[in-house]
């Protein structure tokens, strides 16, 4: 199956279940945040297609939108985790080990800009699941770390969802 196929496949069910939308959304955000998920499930433009499909279908944002950002962040949070607990046998692991160039990136990142690179490394694609593990390897205090986490969850998870949600209907109001 391929990532079209599966992402469709993802957008029909929650089209005919629309109940699930917020616990997809979940699941899809915990992914895309998560250190090691993400490197194989790029959720992102699903995400984004959902959004779409709330703006189309009519599906409550709010819930959506939540259900995104509670996902985004718990799946940072527990990159952060293991990225303290764990340090030396994460960076030996793949597919860390595969990058090193990449924990190195993210370790600068994180060392210059502290919370503030924790907020803007969300919005980074090849840094959003690294920022939080190598948070948790430079010891950043949890407050710190979760403050910014949590805020940029939320921004992150509206961003990604409401271009769909609300630009579809404020073009079809524009051409009604």
């Amino acid at each position: 199956m391929s990532m079209a196929d599966w992402g469709e496949a993802i957008l029909s069910f929650v089209r005919d279940h629309e109940v699930w939308a917020g616990p997809v959304c979940f699941a899809l955000a915990f992914g895309e945040s998560f250190a090691f998920l993400s490197f194989v499930l790029p959720a992102t433009i699903v995400l984004i297609g959902l959004g779409g499909l709330v703006g189309h279908a009519g599906l409550d944002f709010w819930p959506v939108m939540i259900g995104a950002a509670f996902g985004a962040g718990l799946g940072d949070w527990a990159s952060f985790w293991l990225g303290r607990r764990f340090e030396p046998q994460i960076e030996r692991m793949w597919p860390l080990s595969a990058h090193p160039d990449l924990i190195g990136r993210a370790r600068t990142f994180v060392e210059r800009w502290g919370a503030l690179g924790v907020f803007a490394g969300r919005f980074l694609g090849p840094l959003r699941a690294t920022v939080p593990l190598i948070a948790g390897f430079c010891a950043m205090p949890n407050a710190r770390f979760q403050a910014a986490n949590w805020s940029s969850a939320f921004v992150w998870a509206f961003v990604v969802l409401a271009p769909g949600a609300f630009g579809l209907g404020a073009l079809r109001a524009w051409f009604a």
